[in-house]
């Protein structure tokens, strides 16, 4: 007898955690929808609702989002209506079918000035327009729909799209040396085990009404300032005979940006741990699988 197909919709399919959520594995029975934006434009509350009257879903975890730190402090009205207009209608929607939602957030919620990693019960202070939407698409799923979880990340990485470890490799190919901040901390984040840890949380929710709810932190296990992540991608790269540079650690104050950055960005996964079961691995192996892909995938080009 064949088991029943679970329909689950993924927001921001494009994206490096909304890629990576298509290419896990998923029980046979699940269905993954991810349509393009021209497919759903998540401002508006009539494409989401034509959408789901169409396909029953169980489960949707948002992980769109306007995500231009530097330009959402001109935009800003572009930047509320993704971040916090889109997880609004979502959050309403999905409580009226009862079912969960699970929302992609970020560090920047915070303002950086801990010394320790940040936990879920940490005062909130964003300090730009990217991580005030960010929180306040938090808020709108967490007021909206009680059956929801936030989980925020940080340090996203992959071998697809744009992101840091991939411009240090665009930028070694072309400089013997690279001036990398060095006085920000994060933890390195593969897109890929985020991708996981929101299958581990959405599967849970959608066979047990009771399943946690809330906020939680996922990053891989360890900390780095962008220079130490930098110097680790060169290493690596280089072992696999790519591109390499020095890297010369500076003060953010020497790379100014328009957005000011937490200095701080490390987080706890301890909850998540405790209630999932989710156990992040440490952040060098994981940027070792994304040197090792990108090195596959230049391979079979």
């Amino acid at each position: 007898m064949s088991l029943q197909p679970i329909h689950i919709l993924i927001t921001g399919g494009a994206g490096q955690v909304g890629l990576e959520l298509q290419r896990a594995t998923w029980p046979a029975n699940v269905v993954l929808h991810a349509p393009t934006r021209d497919q759903l434009d998540l401002t508006s509350a009539v494409s989401i609702q034509t959408l789901f009257e169409k396909v029953a879903f169980a489960a949707v975890i948002n992980s769109a989002a306007w995500t231009a730190v530097d330009k959402a402090e001109t935009e800003v009205a572009d930047a509320f209506a993704a971040n916090a207009g889109g997880p609004a209608l979502l959050a309403d929607i999905t409580r009226e079918r009862d079912i969960p939602l699970v929302q992609v957030s970020t560090d920047y919620v915070f303002d950086g000035d801990k010394v320790e990693p940040y936990v879920e019960s940490d005062p909130v202070a964003p300090i730009g327009i990217y991580g005030a939407s960010k929180l306040a698409g938090e808020m709108a799923v967490r007021l909206g729909n009680p059956r929801s979880v936030v989980l925020r990340t940080a340090w996203v990485l992959s071998a697809h799209r744009a992101n840091f470890l991939k411009t240090m490799l665009r930028l070694a190919a072309d400089r013997p040396a690279v001036r990398v901040v060095d006085d920000q901390y994060g933890c390195p984040t593969s897109a890929t085990d985020i991708a996981e840890a929101l299958k581990t949380i959405v599967l849970r929710m959608i066979a047990d009404e009771a399943a946690p709810t809330g906020v939680y932190h996922f990053v891989n296990a360890g900390e780095a300032s962008w220079a130490d992540l930098a110097r680790e991608v060169f290493r690596l790269s280089a072992e696999a005979d790519g591109p390499s540079a020095q890297v010369e650690g500076i003060p953010s104050e020497q790379y100014p940006t328009p957005a000011r950055r937490p200095k701080n960005s490390r987080l706890s996964t301890a909850k998540l741990t405790a209630d999932y079961g989710v156990q992040p691995r440490p952040w060098h192996s994981a940027v070792a699988d994304i040197i090792t892909e990108l090195n596959t995938q230049g391979a079979r080009a």
